[in-house]
């Protein structure tokens, strides 16, 4: 399985365009299935930064709303949550993208000269440079206190 790894600096250009990492693209473009943008982008829920979905876990992300009623205020909510500020992306030739202002005000890009590009697997993640080293510190600190419980017999590891 392709994913996203490692942690990847890049510059604004003069019109605001940022290059996604070539590595990045490569795993997009093993992911992508034609017809679909290449990537979906988003405000996290929780953290100061974009996430960047491959098409097919976007979708796959959205389907626990086909188990809500469509006229629910729960249904609405999560609608509006997952669609309403997701912005599906290709990138030119050069792999570079176009940042919506409300993303980039989301994740404190407005004034920045740089864009870290963070692998968090499945997905990556988009943030202030310097929020970016913040919340890698803070993640590995977590991290050792964190135990994944072990498989079950005949489960797959």
């Amino acid at each position: 399985m392709s994913v996203f790894l490692g942690t990847h600096e890049n510059r604004f250009d003069a019109k605001g365009r940022v290059s996604i990492p070539a590595g990045f693209r490569t795993v997009l473009k093993a992911l992508h299935t034609e017809g679909d943008s290449l990537v979906i982008l988003r405000p996290s829920h929780t953290m100061p930064c974009i996430e960047a979905w491959p098409s097919a876990a976007f979708a796959h992300l959205t389907q626990p709303l086909d188990r809500l009623d469509m006229f629910s205020d729960e249904h609405d909510d999560l609608a509006a949550a997952l669609y309403a500020d997701a912005y599906p992306m290709d990138p030119d030739r050069e792999g570079r993208i176009i940042l919506p202002d409300f993303l980039r005000d989301h994740a404190g890009l407005t004034d920045a000269a740089n864009a870290a590009f963070m692998g968090v697997g499945r997905t990556f993640q988009i943030w202030e440079p310097e929020a970016a080293k913040q919340r890698r510190a803070e993640a590995r600190m977590r991290s050792r206190r964190v135990s994944i419980p072990a498989t079950r017999e005949g489960e797959a590891p």
